[in-house]
């Protein structure tokens, strides 16, 4: 069991089902968990709390669009 094995995953409601391309992520003490959902039982990157709300409020300005 690793420290992972509680927590709760998550992916975008605009996943599409089987698509196997989808960045699924879970709060844990202190951070958030980042993991791909193709391989659960690989790697999860963790980023602080405030450093994935600063991230996701940059997305949402639209600061990473091509």
């Amino acid at each position: 069991m690793n420290e992972f094995s509680n927590a709760r995953w998550r992916k975008s409601s605009h996943s599409h089902a089987g698509s196997g391309d989808c960045v699924e992520v879970a709060p844990v003490p202190g951070s958030v968990g980042m993991r791909d959902s193709k391989d659960p039982s690989g790697p999860v990157l963790l980023v602080a709390r405030t450093g994935m709300s600063a991230l996701l409020a940059d997305i949402r300005a639209g600061r990473y669009d091509r």
